[in-house]
């Protein structure tokens, strides 16, 4: 049997000398001051949070609303959009929302309308791969 052998020095590892300080970098691009007419961060804030309480619906969404004749006006959505907050707010994943005569499967987190059945087609209906309703 061989010895065992150290290819390199005994002892602690030498220590490096420290790096030169480096030159400030430029601000980033959400630092730097803008310009006279653009949009304040408070607005563009506010403006994404607006946004991101809109509900959008799929492309399978638009064709049963329209196959279906759903009327979809500002109050309808209005009470849509309210029902998906309350879901979201239980932590819901997807939601049956029903809206008077109507009802819709929502994915809460991406505040997306999957389908939409009206009263004549919810008969004999299942719904499955939903994990909440709301009545809105």
């Amino acid at each position: 049997m061989e010895p065992l052998r150290h290819a390199g020095p005994l002892g602690p590892a030498p220590v490096e000398a420290p790096q030169a300080p480096q030159a400030p970098q430029a601000p980033s691009r959400a630092r730097q001051a803008r310009g006279p007419g653009a949009p304040s961060f408070r607005d563009v804030l506010a403006g994404r949070l607006a946004a991101a309480e809109e509900v959008t619906f799929s492309g399978h969404a638009l064709q049963r609303i329209e196959r279906r004749g759903i009327a979809l006006d500002r109050t309808t959505l209005e009470r849509l959009a309210a029902g998906v907050e309350r879901a979201a707010a239980k932590a819901s994943r997807d939601s049956l929302v029903l809206v008077d005569d109507t009802a819709f499967v929502v994915s809460v987190r991406n505040r997306t309308v999957i389908t939409a059945v009206d009263r004549e087609h919810m008969r004999d209906q299942v719904f499955t791969n939903i994990d909440s309703a709301v009545i809105a």
